[in-house]
C-alpha cells in the first residue's frame, strides 16, 4: 500500500499542525499563520476524544465508577507490564516489527475467549497473521466475501506464509449451536454463519447418531476443521501454492479441559474437494 502522505511530511518542523489555530489569506498572496500557545497534557487528553467534540457527545467520568474503572485499571497494569517485561527486554524484535512482517504462519482460529493461540502456542509479535470467527470456520469460495477470506487472500498473496493453521477447542458454542440447528427457517447471524459447516454436521450425524448430543459436538469439533481445510483447496491461489509445495494447511484442536493439543497435517495428494470432500490427513501429533 502507498503511503499517502509521503515521509518528510511527519517530519516537517516548518508548521506543526497543534500550533496552528487557523490560516487566515491577507490582501498578499501568503497566507497569515496565527499560532495558538501551547496545549496542557489535560488539554491534550480531552482533545484526543477526536470527533467526540463536534457531535457533542458527553464523555462519562468514570473515575469513581468501581468496577468499570478497576478493569481498565488491570488492563493498564498489564500493558505497562507487557512494556517492562517483553517489549524492553525484546526491544531490538519489536524495532524489526515497525520496518514489515513477514509471518511464517496464517492462523485461523475461534473468537472463544477461552482459547487464545498467542497464549496456547506462545506466538511472538509477527510470527503468525490471525482471523479469529466463530468456530473457526472458513467458507468455501463460492460463498463470496468474507472478512476471513480477505485475511487468507492478504495472508497468501501478500505475505506469503508458508503454513495455514486453522485451530479448533472443546466446548464450542459456535458448534453446538452448528448441531442443534434445525432445517426450520430459523435465522440469526451466528446461525447464519456456521452453516459454513453443515457439511461436517450432516456427516457427524451419519456416523455417530447413536452418540449423546456432547460426544456428537465434540466429533464435530474436530470434522468441521477437516471440511475447512478442504474449503481451503476452493481458493485457487491456495490450491496452487499447496500443489507446488509452497503452503502447507494444517488442522489444531485445543483442548482445554485437559490441555491437550493435536496437530495434523492435510494430505494433498489424498485429498479431493470434488469427492464428496475426501480428506486424508498425515503427520498427526498429540501434545499433552
Amino acid at each position: 500500500m502507498v503511503n499517502p502522505f509521503p515521509g518528510k511530511w511527519f517530519r516537517s518542523k516548518a508548521m506543526r499542525m497543534n500550533d496552528v489555530d487557523d490560516i487566515q489569506s491577507g490582501p498578499s498572496s501568503s497566507p497569515k499563520i496565527i499560532r495558538r500557545p501551547p496545549v496542557s497534557s489535560s488539554e491534550a487528553s480531552s482533545k484526543s476524544l477526536g470527533l467526540q467534540e463536534f457531535t457533542g457527545s458527553k464523555v462519562q467520568n468514570v473515575n469513581n465508577s468501581g468496577e468499570r474503572l478497576d478493569l481498565f485499571d488491570e488492563l493498564k497494569r498489564r500493558f505497562l507490564s507487557f512494556k517492562k517485561h517483553k517489549y524492553l527486554e525484546e526491544l531490538e524484535h519489536f524495532q524489526t516489527l515497525k520496518e514489515a512482517q513477514s509471518p511464517k504462519f496464517m492462523v485461523i482460529a475461534c473468537a472463544d475467549s477461552r482459547v487464545c493461540p498467542s497464549t496456547i502456542l506462545g506466538f511472538r509479535p509477527g510470527e503468525a497473521f490471525m482471523i479469529r470467527n466463530v468456530a473457526n470456520l472458513v467458507p468455501p469460495v463460492e460463498s463470496g466475501p468474507s472478512e476471513t477470506n480477505a485475511a487468507l487472500e492478504f495472508a497468501v498473496k501478500t505475505l506469503e506464509v508458508e503454513n495455514i493453521l486453522i485451530i479448533g477447542h472443546s466446548c464450542c458454542g459456535g458448534i453446538q449451536t452448528l448441531m442443534s440447528m434445525r432445517d426450520n427457517g430459523d435465522s440469526s447471524f451466528i446461525k447464519s454463519w456456521v452453516t459454513n459447516g453443515k457439511i461436517a454436521k450432516l456427516r457427524t450425524e451419519a456416523a455417530a447418531n447413536h452418540l449423546n448430543f456432547d460426544q456428537q459436538c465434540r466429533i464435530c469439533e474436530k470434522e468441521s476443521i477437516n471440511h475447512s481445510l478442504l474449503n481451503l483447496l476452493t481458493y485457487p491461489w491456495i490450491k496452487d501454492r499447496v500443489r507446488k509445495g509452497l503452503l502447507f494447511v494444517h488442522g489444531g484442536y485445543y483442548d482445554f479441559l485437559n490441555c491437550t493439543f493435536e496437530k495434523w497435517t492435510l494430505d494433498f495428494k489424498g485429498s479431493s474437494v470434488e469427492e464428496r470432500g475426501r480428506s486424508l490427513v498425515r503427520d498427526q501429533e498429540l501434545w499433552c
